[in-house]
C-alpha cells in the first residue's frame, strides 16, 4: 500500500518519544504509520491553518505529536512532527499549538537560509 506522505521527526519530538515507555512509543509509531495510509481524523487531525496533530490513546492517556506539512519541491509531501505532549485536558492547549507554529516558522526560515548559501 502506497504512503500518502512521509514523516520526519524533529529533535524535540524524538526526545519526547524516547522518554516514553516502549509500549506507548510503539503504539504512537504504529498510529503514525497507519495515518500515512488511511485518512482517519482520530489519528491525524487538523488543528488550524498550519498545525496538525497525530493522536494516540493508550491506557486511558492521550498523547499528541504536533505536525505541519512541508510541500516545498519534494516528490512526496513530508509531515514534520514538532513536539509531543501527554494531553491532560479535553481541549488541546493553545500554548502547545503556538509552540508548534513557532517551530514551523523556524523550520522554514532555516530551510530558506540553507537554500541561500
Amino acid at each position: 500500500m502506497k504512503k500518502n506522505f512521509e514523516v520526519e521527526l524533529l529533535g524535540e519530538a524524538q526526545a519526547f518519544l524516547e522518554d516514553l515507555d516502549d509500549k506507548v512509543r510503539n503504539k504512537i509509531y504504529y498510529n503514525i504509520r497507519k495515518s500515512q495510509h488511511i485518512n482517519d481524523k482520530e489519528l491525524f487531525k487538523k488543528l488550524n491553518e498550519h498545525i496538525w496533530e497525530f493522536r494516540t490513546l493508550y491506557s486511558s492517556k492521550t498523547y499528541r505529536l504536533f505536525a505541519f506539512w512541508d510541500k516545498s519541491k519534494r516528490k512526496e509531501t513530508v509531515v514534520i512532527s514538532t513536539h509531543g505532549i501527554l494531553k491532560k485536558t479535553q481541549k488541546t492547549p493553545t500554548k502547545e499549538i503556538r509552540k508548534a507554529e513557532k517551530i514551523r516558522e523556524e523550520y522554514f526560515k532555516n530551510k530558506e537560509n540553507e537554500k541561500g548559501k
